[in-house]
C-alpha cells in the first residue's frame, strides 16, 4: 500500500458513522487508522462513542483516561491534552469516556451545539493527516457534532437484510446536515463488513447495495474472521493481532482504497 505524495499538511477529518450498532464501525475505525499509521501517516481517532470500544480495542485503560472526548465536545480541554498516544506509533486517540452518555444533554443548551467538535478540531489543522471520527451507533446530537466537523464519511454496512434501508436513511441525514450546517461534507465511501461468502443473503445484500450506491460502494469487502472478532479482547486491531488473517488482508486494501480516493480529492 503505498502513502500518498507529501505535499503541504491538510488535515482531513472523516467521520466513520452508522446509525446501527454492530456493523463493524469502531473495528474499521481502528483498523483504518492502523493501516494509515503503517504507511506513515499521523493519525488521530476521537473515540465519540460513550461505549469507548474504540478506546478499549487500542488498549487505551480506563484509569489512563484523564481527559476525554466529553471534555472535548464541552470545551474543557484542548486537543494537545486529550490525546493519548497508542501502542501504535504515530496513532493517537482521544478516549472516550463515562460521561459522554450525558454530553447530549448538556449540549442542547450550549452555543454552536451542532459545531462543537468542529471548533475543538479546529486547532488540529496540519498536525495529523487524518483524524477518523468513531461515531455512536445513532442518530444523535453527537453524531451531528462529527458530521459537521467531518469533510467525509465512511458508511460500515453490514450484509444483512434491513441494512439498505437503514442507510438510506443515514444518507438523508448526511444531505440534511451538508444544506444546513457542513456545505463540503461528501460521502468517501461504503463498506460492506461482516460479509460470509458461503451465505446468499452476503451476496444478494452486496448486489442490492451496488445496485443503489453504485461506485460508492468500495471494491473491498470485509469477511466475517474469527481473529477479527478476538483482537479487541487483547487491546489490539486485527492488524497487530495477527497481520496475516483475511480479515487484515481485507482492512489493508480497503485503507488502499481510501487513500486512493483522497488522493483524488486532494489532486
Amino acid at each position: 500500500m503505498d502513502a500518498p505524495a507529501k505535499a503541504e499538511r491538510r488535515t482531513r477529518i472523516i467521520a466513520i458513522a452508522n446509525q446501527k450498532g454492530g456493523v463493524g464501525k469502531t473495528t474499521t475505525a481502528i483498523n483504518l487508522a492502523t493501516a494509515m499509521a503503517a504507511v506513515e501517516m499521523s493519525v488521530l481517532i476521537v473515540d465519540l462513542d460513550p461505549q469507548g470500544n474504540a478506546s478499549t480495542g487500542l488498549g487505551i485503560e480506563r484509569p489512563s483516561r484523564k481527559a476525554s472526548s466529553y471534555d472535548l465536545v464541552i470545551g474543557e480541554a484542548a486537543i494537545e491534552d486529550a490525546a493519548v498516544a497508542t501502542a501504535i506509533p504515530k496513532l493517537k486517540i482521544i478516549p472516550s469516556g463515562v460521561d459522554l452518555s450525558g454530553a447530549e444533554i448538556e449540549l442542547v443548551d450550549l452555543e454552536r451545539r451542532e459545531y462543537r467538535l468542529r471548533d475543538a478540531l479546529s486547532g488540529v489543522a496540519g498536525a495529523y493527516d487524518y483524524v477518523l471520527i468513531d461515531c455512536p451507533p445513532s442518530l444523535s446530537l453527537l453524531t451531528v457534532n462529527a458530521l459537521v466537523a467531518a469533510d467525509a464519511v465512511l458508511v460500515p454496512l453490514q450484509c444483512e437484510f434491513f441494512a439498505l434501508e437503514g442507510v438510506s436513511h443515514l444518507v438523508k441525514t448526511i444531505d440534511r446536515i451538508k444544506r444546513a450546517f457542513n456545505p463540503r461534507l461528501e460521502i468517501q465511501g461504503i463498506v460492506l463488513t461482516m460479509y460470509d461468502r458461503r451465505n446468499n443473503l452476503s451476496e444478494l445484500v452486496a448486489a442490492d447495495v451496488r445496485a443503489h450506491f453504485g461506485d460508492k460502494v468500495y471494491e473491498t469487502v470485509i469477511p466475517r474472521n474469527v481473529r477479527v472478532s478476538e483482537a479487541p479482547s487483547h487491546g489490539r486491531p486485527v492488524l497487530v493481532y495477527d497481520m496475516m488473517c483475511v480479515g487484515s488482508r481485507a482492512y489493508i486494501q480497503l485503507a488502499s482504497e481510501v487513500l486512493r480516493r483522497e488522493r483524488k480529492v486532494a489532486a
